[in-house]
């Protein structure tokens, strides 16, 4: 089993105590300086293994909201496209379709269910307009 750094500081620290050293004398002083200055590394360090923890978790949680806004921006599909044909059909259906009025030159856009329904009125003039869906619009 290995042992963390603070763990091989609070060792060093009792077996410093263990040799009843003086802490009046110079050496003792210094000793007694380093063990300080270990226990504060040993302490920090554990603060930034923590605070790496925490990032990591946060970076991993990232990495699934990127994949899942992937999934979504790029259209992609785990089901091995069974629902390809009706997935085309939604598609039809939030197309928007788009002509111009002959009699006042009006843009007109219109959804599939207006396509589908064979004509509408020019929102402009009222002029009564036909449309015809291709066979391809139409499956």
């Amino acid at each position: 089993m290995d042992m963390t750094i603070g763990e091989k500081v609070s060792y060093i620290k009792g077996l410093a105590e263990g040799l009843a050293l003086d802490e009046a004398t110079k050496e003792g002083k210094i000793i007694a300086a380093m063990l300080d200055v270990l226990s504060d590394i040993a302490e920090n360090l554990k603060e930034v293994d923590e605070e790496l923890d925490d990032i990591a978790d946060v970076m991993t949680d990232m990495e699934e909201s990127v994949a899942d806004l992937e999934d979504i921006v790029y259209d992609i599909d785990d089901d091995d496209d069974e629902d390809d044909y009706d997935d085309e059909f939604e598609d039809d259906l939030d197309e928007l379709y788009e002509t111009t009025c002959p009699a006042c030159s009006n843009t007109i856009r219109f959804d599939y269910e207006q396509a589908a329904a064979g004509g509408m009125d020019c929102p402009n003039c009222g002029e009564h307009l036909e449309f015809e869906l291709d066979d391809d619009d139409a499956e």
